[in-house]
Order: C-alpha cells, then sequence, then structure tokens
C-alpha cells in the first residue's frame, strides 16, 4: 500500500489544475515553491499570487472530495449559527458553521475527512455535522475578521465583507507586485530598495528613506517576494544560514544585489541596483591621481569607508580601468558578482562565492595557481584572506580589495588587530611595504539637492607613512600630518574643500567629517 503524503495530494492538485489548464507549470512551479517556505495549502497561495479564481479552486475542492461545496463570498451567516462554536474550536479545526438545518448543522471545512473534528463539533453543539467543504483561504479570512471584532458578532456576516477584508490583508498585491518596485528603484535612481515587515516599501535616495506605498508589508509579503528571487538551492542554503547575498537579473529592467536576512521572525530583503555601466574615474569624481596607482604591477590599494558609500563602484571603476589600459590576467572574488566586466586588453576571470568558490578563503588560497596578475577581492573579512592578500602583494601582484572602515587610518589598524598579537610586527612590515594607497570614501547629498557628490580621505605608500606603520604609530598619521600633504589629506579637508566651493552645506559636512572641531576650523565655523 502507497503512502500518501499531504505533499503529494498538493502536487496532485496542482498536476490537475495544470491538464485543467487553469494554470501553467511555471505558476505551479512559483506556488509549490512559497508554500514549500510558507506552509499552508496549494490551492490558496495560487488563489493569493493571483493565478487561480476562487470559484475554480471551490469547484476543485469538490470534485475531489466529493462532497457539496461553499464558496463564503456569496454567503450570509446569520450571527447566531456562529455562536454554536466557540472561535477556539473554529480555528482548531478549521472550519465554520454556516448554516442549520432540522436535524444538522452545516459545517464549512477545510478538511472534512477529520472525522475527530466532526465527532468534537457534534458533542459540542448537540447535531449531527454535514461536512461542506470550503477553500482553507476564505476560513483563514473569516475567522481572522471574527477575532478582529473580538469574536463577537451581532450583525450577519456577509461573504462580501469578507472578501474585502481578504483583499485588504493582501496589501493591493499587485501594487506591491515585485517587478514592479524594481522598476521603481531604477527610474526613481534610488540605490536600494528595502522591504520589511510592518512598514511600507521603501527607497533609499541620497542616503534618506522615502516610502513609495501607504501599504504595510506582512510577514507573508516578504516570504513570497524572498521565494521569488531564490532558486531552490538558494532556497536551501538559506534555510542552513539564515541569511544570503545574491545577484538577480530582470532582462528589462537591470541587475540587482539582493540581501536576504531574518528579523524578529520575519524575513527582510535589502536591494541594490546595479549599473551595468561601467562608470569611469572622472564620473564618480575620483580624483585624477588614482589612476597612476591603479596601473602599477604590484602593490595593495584599499577602497573603504561605511556601507552604501561606493566602494564597490569605485572598485569596478579600477578594474575597468585595469582591463582596458594593461594586458594582464585578472581574478577577481566576489560575493555576489555585481559589475560584470567583459574581456578587453586584459582577461577577467571573475569568481562567485558559494557558486564559483565556497568561500573568500577557499578562493584566495589556489589564486597563485591561476596565474593572476590582478587579485581583486569583494571584501577583505578574515586573518586568512587578509594573509593572502598581503604575501600576493608583496610577491609581483597587484591586489585591490574594498573594507568597511570609518577612515584611511583605522582601516590599517583593523587589518593589524585581525591578526593574533605575536604576527601583528610582522604584519606592519608587510603592510609597510606593500600598501599603495588608502582611499576612504563618503557620498555627501550636493547642496543644490541634485544627487551624492563624492568625498575621499587618502593615505598614500610614502616613506614617512610607511615608517609610522611599520613602528606602529598608525595612529599618529592623523596627527602628524593633518595639514594636507602630498601623502594625505584627512575627509575633513576632502568635505571642507566641497564645502568652500558651496556644493555641499555645512550640515551635510558636519554629518559625515571624522573631527568636528577640526572641520568647524577649516570652514571658519566655530560657533
Amino acid at each position: 500500500m502507497r503512502l500518501v503524503t499531504d505533499e503529494t495530494k498538493q502536487k496532485k492538485i496542482g498536476e490537475i489544475l495544470v491538464a485543467y489548464q487553469l494554470i501553467t507549470e511555471t505558476q505551479l512551479g512559483k506556488a509549490l515553491k512559497i508554500q514549500s517556505q510558507k506552509g499552508g495549502h496549494l490551492g490558496s497561495v495560487l488563489v493569493e499570487l493571483g493565478y487561480l479564481k476562487i470559484e475554480d479552486l471551490v469547484d476543485l475542492l469538490g470534485r475531489q472530495f466529493g462532497l457539496p461545496t461553499a464558496n463564503l463570498y456569496a454567503l450570509k451567516i446569520e450571527p447566531e449559527v456562529l455562536k454554536l462554536l466557540p472561535v477556539a474550536k473554529m480555528k482548531e479545526y478549521e472550519v465554520l458553521p454556516i448554516t442549520v438545518g432540522a436535524k444538522s448543522v452545516f459545517l464549512a471545512m477545510v478538511n472534512p475527512n477529520n472525522l475527530n473534528a466532526i465527532k468534537d463539533v457534534e458533542f459540542i453543539i448537540g447535531k449531527s455535522v454535514q461536512p461542506v467543504v470550503m477553500p482553507a483561504l476564505q476560513v483563514s479570512s473569516a475567522l481572522q475578521y471574527i477575532e478582529g471584532l473580538g469574536g463577537k458578532l451581532d450583525e450577519p456576516l456577509k461573504g462580501s465583507d469578507i472578501e474585502a477584508f481578504a483583499g485588504r490583508m493582501k496589501h493591493n498585491f499587485e501594487a506591491t507586485e515585485l517587478k514592479a518596485l524594481f522598476r521603481t528603484l531604477v527610474e526613481e535612481e534610488a540605490s536600494d530598495l528595502l522591504l520589511s515587515a510592518g512598514v511600507p516599501p521603501c527607497l533609499k535616495k541620497n542616503n534618506e528613506l522615502i516610502r513609495i506605498s501607504s501599504n504595510f508589508l506582512t510577514p507573508d509579503d516578504t516570504m513570497l517576494f524572498a521565494c521569488e528571487l531564490m532558486s531552490e538551492k538558494q532556497l536551501e542554503d538559506f534555510a542552513r544560514l539564515m541569511e544570503l547575498d545574491f545577484a538577480y537579473t530582470y532582462p528589462d529592467i537591470g541587475r540587482f544585489r539582493v540581501n536576504i536576512y531574518l528579523q524578529r521572525h520575519s524575513l527582510s530583503l535589502a536591494i541594490r541596483h546595479i549599473n551595468e555601466v561601467i562608470p569611469g574615474l572622472e564620473e564618480l569624481g575620483l580624483p585624477h591621481w588614482l589612476e597612476e596607482y591603479a596601473l602599477r604591477t604590484q602593490g595593495l590599494i584599499l577602497i573603504t569607508g561605511p556601507t552604501g558609500h561606493g566602494k564597490t563602484t569605485t572598485l569596478a571603476a579600477l578594474l575597468d580601468l585595469i582591463n582596458r589600459n594593461r594586458r594582464c590576467n585578472i581574478i577577481t572574488i566576489e560575493d555576489p558578482i555585481e559589475y560584470l566586466h567583459k574581456h578587453k586588453s586584459s582577461n577577467v576571470n571573475q569568481r562567485e562565492v558559494g557558486l564559483d568558490t565556497d568561500s573568500f578563503h577557499e578562493g584566495l588560497r589556489h589564486v597563485f595557481r591561476q596565474a593572476p596578475d590582478v587579485i581583486v577581492i569583494g571584501e577583505m573579512r578574515d586573518p586568512e584572506s587578509f594573509g593572502i592578500a598581503l604575501q600576493a602583494a608583496e610577491t609581483g601582484h597587484l591586489v585591490l580589495s574594498t573594507m568597511h572602515s570609518n577612515n584611511a587610518t583605522s582601516a590599517i589598524e583593523r587589518i593589524i588587530d585581525v591578526f593574533p598579537p605575536q604576527q601583528q610586527q610582522q604584519i606592519r612590515v608587510q603592510l609597510a611595504e606593500s600598501f599603495l594607497v588608502v582611499l576612504n570614501q563618503r557620498l555627501v547629498p550636493r547642496s543644490n539637492g541634485t544627487g551624492l557628490i563624492l568625498a575621499c580621505e587618502k593615505l598614500i605608500g610614502s616613506v614617512r607613512s610607511r615608517n609610522l606603520i611599520r613602528e606602529g604609530k598608525t595612529h599618529q598619521i592623523r596627527s602628524m600630518l593633518q595639514q594636507s600633504a602630498e601623502d594625505f589629506e584627512s575627509i575633513d579637508i576632502a568635505l571642507a574643500r566641497l564645502f568652500r566651493e558651496r556644493r555641499i552645506t555645512l550640515d551635510a559636512g558636519l554629518k559625515f567629517c571624522d573631527n568636528v572641531v577640526y572641520f568647524k576650523q577649516l570652514t571658519g565655523n566655530m560657533k
């Protein structure tokens, strides 16, 4: 005897719907994927997605169970009928009394084969039960509606009211349909789309949060969005890791970086639009002298700064510069791949963590066997990655990477501090010998409100800065070289210059500066 599981039944229902041409194979696959994460009944998921009409679902359920059916949206249930059964019991068994006959009560049931539920209900109401099949979506909506009224109804329960309530619970899914949200992100020229339960969809534009809908997202909404974007393997990885980074492409809209994570037992999504046209240094507002360092054949270049301030874009621009001007073999390790680079004068081999290699560490372990001239590391995160990067920079390779840090000197100190104390002096020496430049950047709102402008702090590998690092005096760089110099210029000086040029406001400069007092001195605003 073959065991028929709930999963088998759900797939069977889906196959019947496809055979009747009520849904497509693609729609079934998506609904099954969402159901595997969200739970619930396949038919209800299909209705919620707009793939199946409620009338067709009711008809199918009647054929499946061989019992009478009821479409709640076409009914009106009297309050005395609902009072026959406590709301807690209705929720427990997913049932709803709909009318009373001479000898029995007609009971709408999601699962009319639940004999224990029928016996218990008959005992409570003192009458026999006539099961009637009703979709889970309708029963659930009715019970939520009743609970919202405190469990008491003095007026008839109208199916039209439940239909309207179910529509509100879906939060106008068409208005917040995922592809439309991605399109809005691009059309508004925002940097990020943020989707979290409990708030409407939001854009991040010019480092400000903008709500783009009046519809508050539910945990189910964000679950649906996440399932729509993730493949089967990514769903498995997310279930194991509880967070996931990956790239996603809508061919007619663009390429995006997606991060999905858990917060307060629901899913949230942070989606960044990736401009597929790689901008040049001048277009980004990067200093022209950076080109000289990017075309060196050996050493370490670090792009640092807070999250969301353009580090990845700067890295892509430098890589494109090398790709156009050198004939070399470039190996990148990224998580995920954001900008896609075509082979130009150089060969560009882009490897994605999770797809092409297990981790940054594993990818770097084998990188020397891949004949690299230039190694690009999306982000250095652990001592092993830092160590291999320094080794590569010392042994005839150009290494480019990004780091999260508040300024250029703290980036140097962070690299040193990730190693054990007994190893730190060796790392200082290696770092002092190999680093070419550390660039720390901020994207600051323009004073005319037309977007963002780049402010950069630079630390160049001069004799002075190398000696301070080698001697463990990195913290003194900011005080000893405070004034603008060829080898060091602080973010405060860069911001003050932009303020004097009237390209940013004083408030914006104060928000992003490193030393408030020094910045005020530079701008002549000591009040």
